[in-house]
C-alpha cells in the first residue's frame, strides 16, 4: 500500500489526484498539505467528494511527511522547494509536476535526489509522454527544410508561460537536432521581425477559459505540414500518471526521474 500525501489539496489538481488515490486499491491517503492561510484546513480532505478519509488538510509539512512515503506536488516552485527542504529530512521520496521552477531550483532537486528519489516531469500525462517520443522520431526525420513551431493553450488562470510542457517539447526537439533550445527558441514576435531564422523553434501561447492543456507541434516544410498534438480534456491523465510515478518510484531509494523513464520510453 503506498502512502501517499498531497500538496495543494484544495486546488483543482489536488482534488483530482486525491480522487484518484481514494479509487485505487494500492494506495493509501495519508495527508493533505495547504498553505497556513488555506480557509479549509482542518476540514476532510475527501469533503469535496462527500467523503470522510479520516485526512485532515493540514499546514504542517514536516507531519505530513513524517507519514508519508511519497508527496505529489503540483503546486508553485516557491511551495515545491519548501516541501522538497523537509522532504530531503524526512526521505520522502517525491512526485513533481509544478512548473516554472529556475535553473537553481531545478539543480537543487538534482542535489537533493542524492538523498531521496524524485520525480519530476513537467508533463505526467502518459499521452503527452508518448507524445514527447514521437517529436523525437520526427525531428530526426525532419530535420532539413521544415520550420519548427509550438502552440500551446491553457486556461485563463495558468501563471506560467509558454508552458512546462511546450518548454520540454522544445527541449526534446532541440536535442534531436543536436542543439541547445536556449541558443534557438524564440519565445515572442512583435513589429518588423524579418524573415523567421533558420532553424529557429518559435513559441506561441494562448490564455483563456477553462482549457485543461493543448499543445500542437508544427513541421512546416514546402508544400506540406506535419501537425503532432496533444489534447486535454481532463486533468484526470496527469493523476493517474502520478500514480504510474509512485509505483515507479516503489523500487527506487534516489535518483531524479522523469516520465519517460517511469514509462520506459527511455533508460
Amino acid at each position: 500500500m503506498m502512502k501517499i500525501a498531497i500538496a495543494g489539496a484544495t486546488g483543482r489538481m489536488g482534488k483530482m489526484l486525491i480522487e484518484a488515490i481514494l479509487n485505487q486499491p494500492d494506495a493509501q491517503l495519508v495527508g493533505a498539505l495547504e498553505h497556513p492561510a488555506c480557509p479549509q484546513l482542518g476540514e476532510d480532505a475527501g469533503a469535496f467528494l462527500g467523503k470522510k478519509t479520516g485526512v485532515a488538510i493540514t499546514a504542517d509539512v514536516a507531519k505530513v511527511l513524517a507519514e508519508a512515503e511519497f508527496l505529489i506536488d503540483f503546486t508553485r516552485p516557491e511551495g515545491t522547494m519548501a516541501h522538497l527542504a523537509v522532504a530531503e529530512t524526512t526521505k520522502t521520496k517525491m512526485i513533481i509536476g509544478t512548473t516554472g521552477l529556475s535553473s537553481e531550483q531545478i539543480d537543487h532537486l538534482k542535489k537533493a535526489s542524492e538523498k531521496l528519489a524524485i520525480v519530476f516531469a513537467p508533463n505526467m500525462s502518459v499521452g503527452v509522454n508518448v507524445t514527447f517520443k514521437l517529436l523525437e522520431i520526427a525531428s530526426k526525420m525532419l530535420n532539413q527544410g521544415y520550420d519548427i513551431e509550438i502552440i500551446e493553450a491553457h486556461h485563463r488562470h495558468k501563471v506560467d508561460a509558454p508552458s512546462g510542457t511546450a518548454l520540454k517539447m522544445g527541449e526534446v526537439i532541440a536535442d534531436a537536432l543536436d542543439k541547445k533550445l536556449d541558443e534557438i527558441a524564440v519565445y515572442a514576435r512583435e513589429g518588423h521581425t524579418g524573415e523567421r531564422k533558420e532553424g529557429s523553434i518559435g513559441f506561441a501561447t494562448i490564455r483563456g477559459g477553462d482549457i485543461v492543456g493543448d499543445h500542437t507541434v508544427l513541421f512546416a516544410g514546402e508544400g506540406e505540414r506535419i501537425e503532432i498534438s496533444h489534447k486535454s480534456s481532463s486533468r484526470q491523465s496527469y493523476a493517474q500518471g502520478s500514480l504510474r510515478a509512485a509505483r515507479f518510484l516503489q523500487n527506487q531509494t534516489t535518483g531524479l526521474y522523469d516520465m519517460q523513464q517511469v514509462l520506459g520510453l527511455r533508460k
